[in-house]
């Protein structure tokens, strides 16, 4: 019998964003932790993006840091699409 490959943890990182400055890194994890922001995100309804490779490079910045520009077209996506989402348009 051969082992299946174990599946990595789950990993979440939350992004505060007030339209004023640059989005910030404020929770972050993986395992239990992800899965705690993840239902706290449901509980409020709050948009979620899957994006692994993206969870990855943001998980790699401090909590309350601002994303670096490197990342600023790919967080504005998920921006985006959490404006659409809830029926929410920057500016209005």
């Amino acid at each position: 019998m051969t082992d299946k490959p174990k599946n990595p943890a789950r990993s979440a990182v939350a992004l505060y964003y007030d339209r004023k400055t640059t989005p910030r890194v404020t929770a972050k994890g993986s395992g239990h932790v992800a899965e705690e922001i993840l239902a706290l995100a449901r509980e409020h309804n709050i948009p979620l993006y899957e994006d692994a490779a993206l969870a990855s490079l943001l998980a790699r910045i401090e909590l309350g840091e601002k994303i670096p520009e490197k990342l600023y077209v790919a967080v504005a996506e998920v921006i985006a699409f959490a404006y659409r989402l809830s029926g929410k348009w920057p500016g209005r």
